[in-house]
């Protein structure tokens, strides 16, 4: 395996860092990593590492406002002037176009985690003829519609006080409850892994949990909005394939319950191969849990079918 780092500059003119990782062998299919919120792609190598190891090469990068993509660690969470979540949709696709030139011939496979998967569930509506299959971890469904409280404040603090401005009550609006279900829990960030260590190494990573600025919750609001469009839902591919998997104990995907209700949509869109899969116990990161290997052998067993 070699691992690469290069970068792409984008249609605004940020350069975007991207990873790379690649099979010795030879190359029998591509994933495209697209990271969550208030994370990086390097947080994938260990997933990225097992993948080469079946023959897949692997790319993943960092999304705007994120890790070494990110103007520094003080502009961490700012993704735009204008619409961040549509943007980093536009850049998820121009990596797609380099993956497909550096590799022509080969299946391509979007593999979303988290804010990734929203982006992933719109990228789909958009781009869905330009890959093979996608991939949708610790996701969720239709949101609730306390989202449209979220959506309304975001905009009354963004008129007062700009796009840049603090996004500490939304911040507790989406994420103040995801520890409750959890008993005699230790940090703030307990519901991502029930692996104290991932927890621990989250927490001490200075590119990860950062507050994301108001903005950053009030575009995404609207993203996730679009995607259950009906004139949007009817352009995803019939025939693309799609895998959709959580733990049951995830708040994001509403212990469960948010997995089943996208499975159901996308099956009564008339998508002919979707599958979905929900581990016991599991909370929020299945790829940093306590059976990643498991799910990680799913991922790969998946894969070998498209």
């Amino acid at each position: 395996m070699t691992k690469q780092k290069i970068n792409f500059t984008n249609e605004d003119g940020i350069k975007i860092a991207v990873y790379k990782w690649k099979p010795e062998e030879d190359i029998k299919g591509a994933v495209q990593i697209a990271h969550g919120m208030a994370e990086h792609a390097m947080r994938y190598e260990y997933f990225a590492k097992a993948l080469t190891k079946e023959g897949y090469v692997v790319y993943a990068n960092d999304h705007r406002g994120h890790g070494q993509s990110a103007a520094s660690i003080e502009e961490l969470g700012y993704i735009s002037d204008n619409d961040g979540f549509s943007d980093m949709v536009k850049d998820m696709k121009a990596l797609t176009n380099i993956i497909r030139e550096e590799n022509p011939g080969i299946p391509l496979i979007l593999f979303s985690h988290s804010m990734g998967s929203f982006l992933a569930q719109r990228y789909i509506q958009i781009y869905g003829k330009d890959i093979d299959g996608v991939i949708l971890s610790g996701t969720n469904g239709k949101q609730a519609p306390i989202t449209n409280l979220g959506l309304l404040i975001s905009k009354v603090i963004m008129k007062s006080k700009g796009r840049k401005a603090s996004g500490k009550l939304m911040d507790k609006m989406a994420f103040g409850s995801y520890n409750n279900k959890i008993d005699n829990n230790k940090t703030k960030f307990d519901w991502l892994t029930r692996d104290a260590d991932q927890v621990q190494k989250y927490i001490d990573d200075p590119y990860c949990g950062t507050l994301f600025p108001v903005s950053f919750f009030h575009d995404l609001i609207n993203g996730t909005r679009a995607i259950h469009k009906k004139e949007n839902l009817k352009n995803v591919p019939k025939d693309l394939p799609i895998y959709i998997f959580a733990g049951d104990a995830d708040p994001v995907g509403n212990y469960g319950k948010g997995i089943i209700s996208l499975r159901d949509l996308y099956k009564s869109l008339g998508i002919k191969n979707v599958t979905s899969k929900l581990y016991e116990g599991g909370r929020h990161e299945m790829l940093n849990e306590i059976n990643r290997d498991e799910v990680i052998e799913d991922v790969i067993s998946w894969l070998d079918t498209i």
